[in-house]
């Protein structure tokens, strides 16, 4: 657990052990409400419901009616397995979206491994100013001078590699940005931009609001992957990079919104 200190550090500490108490007691019981929970710990039911929040955008606990329970069960994988997963694919996108970005622009870049490789795309440019919630993408521009690296604080999701909550939401709502890049978990065949936490969802769409130009970043896997959180939608988006034609049963959305569809081949990206 990573946690950035100030003047009030014994009570972040204490934050900490409630929150790994809320946790015991919600992975013992299947669920909490937030009035147990407030008499447990002796403190006012608003307190326990930015603590649970904080649990919440972590994926760690889901929101119900009077309280919490454990999470559904996620079918996302490890960002360290997919890190690994079509990596041809997001190379391309990636490629795509570099050439596609001018020197000097302002980008949002958002949590994800596609916008990763998007990044690594982007590290040997000049003159680029970076915001971003996800660490990866920063580390990726971080041995060129010539890029300004600014970082979401907050609470870390160590094997995620970013921050999410109303950190990073308020975070991005600071700037304005020319251009934002975020990824996806899944594309349901209403067009609905699907993602596995309400935390990620919030991210996203703080970068959509906050840019002038918002670019979607997803392979062709995402195509009807299933994903509990929606937000958004795929006609939100200003473009849309993928590496490959969109699936015949999305037919539909690539006739709606051709002239935002820009296919990758061989790194460029063809409309």
């Amino acid at each position: 657990m990573i946690s950035f200190c100030d003047k009030r550090g014994p009570m972040l500490k204490i934050v900490s052990q409630r929150q790994a108490r809320i946790l015991e007691i919600v992975r013992d019981a299947g669920f909490a409400s937030i009035e147990h929970l407030a008499t447990h710990f002796e403190v006012t039911q608003q307190t326990v419901r930015r603590i649970v929040n904080q649990l919440c955008d972590q994926g760690l606990l889901r929101r119900v009616h009077g309280g919490v329970s454990l999470p559904v069960q996620n079918p996302n994988l490890a960002y360290g397995s997919r890190q690994g997963l079509n990596p041809d694919a997001k190379r391309k996108i990636g490629q795509a979206v570099s050439d596609f970005v001018p020197d000097g622009a302002s980008l949002m870049i958002g949590l994800g491994t596609t916008p990763e490789y998007v990044a690594q795309a982007l590290s040997h440019r000049q003159n680029l100013r970076i915001i971003t919630n996800n660490l990866n993408v920063a580390m990726a521009f971080a041995r060129n001078p010539d890029v300004e690296i600014t970082i979401a604080g907050g609470t870390l999701r160590p094997f995620d590699r970013d921050i999410i909550g109303d950190t990073a939401v308020r975070f991005f709502s600071d700037f304005k940005a020319d251009i934002g890049i975020f990824g996806v978990g899944g594309i349901d065949d209403d067009g609905a931009l699907l993602d596995f936490y309400a935390g990620e969802v919030q991210a996203r769409q703080a970068i959509a609001a906050n840019c002038r130009t918002s670019l979607l970043v997803a392979d062709a896997s995402k195509f009807g992957r299933n994903a509990t959180v929606r937000g958004g939608h795929f006609g939100d988006c200003h473009y849309f990079f993928t590496d490959t034609a969109i699936p015949e049963s999305f037919r539909h959305l690539a006739d709606q919104y051709a002239e935002r569809i820009h296919v990758a081949r061989n790194g460029k990206a063809a409309a």
